[in-house]
């Protein structure tokens, strides 16, 4: 009995089979409707994945539809390169083209300038197709990229929806078949005219390095024969006319191509020209309103004609500035100094040094004029020969017989008898064959007596430029100009004689074969990038950098000059307008900032070094420089704010005078005294300041007067308002005003009240009134009492009879 108890308790109830079947529908029905759910998720998400990738299509379309539009200049870079090419054949006749017997070395370095030009015109262009190439293989690799797509190749399993997106597939592969198409026919011509640009580069340098060994061989062989004596028979020379043709052609296409490089340098020239004219007129005007201008310009000769020395003195100086000019361009520089020396020199040096200059500078355009021909020929060899011939004979005869004692500048014989042993080289060398070396003495000789006298001419007009500046400039405050006169004396200073020798080395060496090759170390060490921690520099950046900022700081200072100095004004002290001096710190502060931009740009220091600069300079703010930046914060919010100008009238703290300057740091205000008051800018901005210009430069005056008590008022009222009014320095609105004021114990007061048009007349217009009214009273009877008090003695007894004795 209890055995099968216990087994009935062990026991499972067995399940029915409806019930099973149940649970198996449920299960089945439960994992078809997740599957069905996951897949209709999958096709809205390909649904929005698709119409998605359809927008981004359109949208690459578009804008390779507006790039194949707009960017692919196709014919413009087909133009250029035949214009490369053009000017390559002109460039290479004379050099890979009718060479002639040999080569010349002005013939090489005028092709190779060109080249170079060419050559960089080239790879700029080659530069601008690559980039577009890969524009191109950007948008071709946008469409493939979009175009595959998985989520594209998700299609519905509903037939009305899959006809429909097979429908919008194939109107989005109708759409991208010819953008396609375009794309890829605007990269092959791309690339054919990349082919034919890489082609045209490679010619251009393979042609400048065959140009560079012609150069090195003819450096190292200066003194090869390249002809013939000139006395044998000649061998083949091209005709002289043709020589002539393309020498003008080649020459005119270095100066175009030099100057369309250099506007900007040219630019700056003219302005340098511009600035050095204004200053030199007024300084001639100067000395004219002060009658120092002398009839003989002796001493003077700098101010005889401004605009004749500006462009001399510019011209001198930034030429050094063009680097590797084409000699065409040298000398119209050196003709147009020569013209303006000329006319400068006529009637002030003798006729005897007069006709002398004007032979040398004959001479000289006769022999650019030869340095010019680029190709070698017997009719230039006879006319080298006869010229160099005639310039030995004059050099001789000034040597021998010339009026030393009437030259003005005695180093000009050592230049002439260098000029005829150069020449006389030249004519030996010219005899015997050396072509080369005998046209590069012949230029030199005549080239180093202009550059010489020019030069020497440059010095002498320096130095009594400053010497005239510092007689008329002698009270200026000099730190507001670029040069301490005091310092100056009666000579310019060594530094302007040793630029000008060494500016005279590298003009005269340029005309050599060999000076490139033997300067190139220089230039090498110049611009040899060497590596500092982690930054890296070069000596040249460096050059550059202090030289834009000292050109800023150059720049800043002469703004300051010419606004400051009372010379230049032209006007009254004392009636004086606001110009640029109520700018002047805003100026300058613009000058220093945009240089500080272009030295660190040209420069190439990098950025993040610039903020490691300025985080120390805070960490120095904060630890002991507040003093000093508050008063150059305050300089900056007086620049701006405005409260006070460059010759405004104030006081400060019962200090009068006159603001003669707003530095960065401190302020100058010129007393009453004659002192100069130098004041911090904090203090001025913190200090109780009157401004007395803001007001109109006006001032209210009140005069006392006192009258007998017996005179006719109305008649002293009218007397002083016709004296007022008759007064040019009071101003008539407002009125001046009579008023009475109190009854006084000797007289009675009246003030009058008027106003002055100008603060600086206040005290000598109170002196001549004080006068006026004093005789005006005289002579209509009116008093002016002293004052003075009546005593009266009170005796009680006067009453009685007195006591006779």
């Amino acid at each position: 009995m209890y055995a099968q108890k216990k087994d009935s308790l062990n026991s499972k109830p067995t399940p029915d089979s409806s019930q099973l079947n149940f649970v198996a529908r449920m299960q089945a029905f439960a994992k078809n409707a997740s599957k069905k759910s996951a897949d209709e998720f999958s096709a809205d998400k390909a649904a929005i994945s698709q119409i998605k990738t359809f927008e981004e299509i359109k949208q690459t379309m578009q804008k390779a539809k507006i790039y194949l539009k707009g960017k692919l200049d196709t014919p413009g870079t087909k133009v250029e390169l035949q214009e490369i090419e053009r000017d390559f054949a002109l460039a290479g006749d004379g050099v890979f083209t009718n060479k002639g017997t040999t080569q010349t070395f002005r013939n090489l370095t005028a092709t190779s300038k060109i080249l170079a030009e060419l050559l960089n015109k080239a790879n700029a262009r080659k530069v601008r197709l690559e980039v577009r190439q890969q524009e191109l293989h950007e948008f071709r690799y946008q469409l493939d990229s979009l175009l595959s797509v998985p989520a594209l190749f998700k299609f519905a399993s509903d037939s009305t929806t899959l006809m429909k997106y097979l429908q919008k597939i194939k109107v989005i592969a109708y759409e991208t078949g010819p953008i396609d198409t375009a794309l890829n026919v605007a990269s092959n011509n791309i690339q054919a005219l990349l082919n034919q640009v890489n082609m045209t580069v490679f010619k251009l340098e393979s042609s400048l390095e065959e140009i560079d060994s012609y150069q090195k061989e003819m450096a190292t062989h200066t003194f090869k024969r390249e002809f013939n004596n000139l006395w044998e028979p000649q061998g083949y020379y091209r005709p002289f006319g043709e020589i002539l043709n393309f020498s003008k052609i080649k020459g005119l296409l270095t100066l175009s191509f030099y100057a369309e490089n250099n506007t900007g340098k040219l630019i700056v020239l003219l302005l340098l020209m511009m600035t050095s004219f204004i200053y030199l007129r007024s300084l001639k005007h100067i000395y004219i309103d002060n009658k120092l201008l002398k009839s003989n310009f002796d001493g003077q000769l700098v101010l005889r004609y401004p605009l004749l020395s500006a462009i001399l003195l510019a011209i001198s100086f930034f030429q050094f500035f063009f680097i590797s000019p084409p000699f065409i361009l040298n000398v119209i520089f050196w003709l147009v100094s020569c013209v303006c020396l000329s006319i400068i020199f006529n009637a002030y040096v003798s006729k005897y040094w007069m006709r002398i200059w004007l032979l040398m500078v004959l001479l000289f355009l006769i022999s650019a004029f030869g340095n010019l021909v680029l190709q070698a020929s017997r009719i230039e060899r006879w006319f080298m020969l006869l010229t160099s011939m005639f310039a030995v004979i004059a050099g001789l005869t000034i040597l021998l017989k010339g009026h030393r004692e009437e030259l003005r500048e005695k180093w000009i014989i050592w230049s002439i008898a260098f000029m005829t042993f150069l020449e006389l080289v030249s004519t030996i060398a010219n005899l015997f064959g050396r072509y080369n070396i005998a046209k590069t003495l012949f230029i030199s000789g005549f080239l180093n007596v202009i550059i010489a006298i020019l030069f020497l001419w440059t010095i002498r007009l320096i130095n009594e430029g400053l010497f005239l500046a510092f007689n008329v400039y002698s009270g200026q405050d000099r730190k507001l100009f670029y040069l301490n006169f005091e310092r100056v004396g009666n000579r310019a200073p060594a530094l302007f004689y040793i630029l000008l020798i060494l500016g005279w080395i590298v003009l005269f060496g340029r005309n050599f074969p060999a000076f490139d090759y033997l300067s190139e170390p220089l230039q090498n060490f110049f611009s040899q990038e060497r590596t500092l921690g982690n930054y890296t520099f070069s000596i040249n950046n460096m050059i550059l950098f202090f030289t834009i900022m000292g050109i800023s700081v150059l720049i800043s200072k002469i703004v300051s000059f010419f606004a400051s100095d009372k010379q230049l004004s032209g006007t009254d002290s004392k009636h004086e307008k606001r110009g640029i001096g109520s700018w002047l710190l805003l100026v300058r502060i613009s000058i220093l900032c945009i240089g500080l931009f272009l030295a660190i740009a040209a420069a190439g220091i990098p950025i993040d070094r610039i903020t490691i600069v300025l985080g120390a300079l805070g960490v120095g703010i904060g630890f002991g420089l507040q003093t000093l930046v508050n008063n150059l914060v305050s300089g900056l919010i007086i620049a701006f704010e405005k409260p006070v100008n460059v010759g405004d009238i104030v006081d400060v703290d019962g200090q009068g005078g006159k603001m003669k300057s707003i530095g960065f740091r401190s302020s100058v205000i010129s007393t009453w005294d004659g002192a100069d008051l130098v004041m911090p800018n904090g203090d001025l901005l913190n200090s109780h300041l009157i401004n007395w210009s803001l007001g109109g430069n006006r001032k209210r005056i009140s005069i006392l007067i006192g009258v007998a008590y017996d005179a006719d008022l109305e008649k002293a009222r009218t007397i002083l308002g016709e004296i007022l009014n008759n007064d040019q320095r009071i101003s008539k609105s407002p009125e001046p005003t009579v008023q009475f004021e109190q009854l006084g114990n000797s007289s009675i007061d009246l003030r009058i009240y008027f106003w002055t048009k100008h603060i600086g007349d206040t005290s000598a217009t109170r002196s001549d009134l004080i006068i006026a009214i004093v005789a005006a009273f005289k002579t209509n009877g009116i008093s002016i009492p002293f004052p003075q008090q009546d005593i009266y003695l009170h005796h009680p007894n006067a009453t009685e009879k007195p006591i006779e004795e």
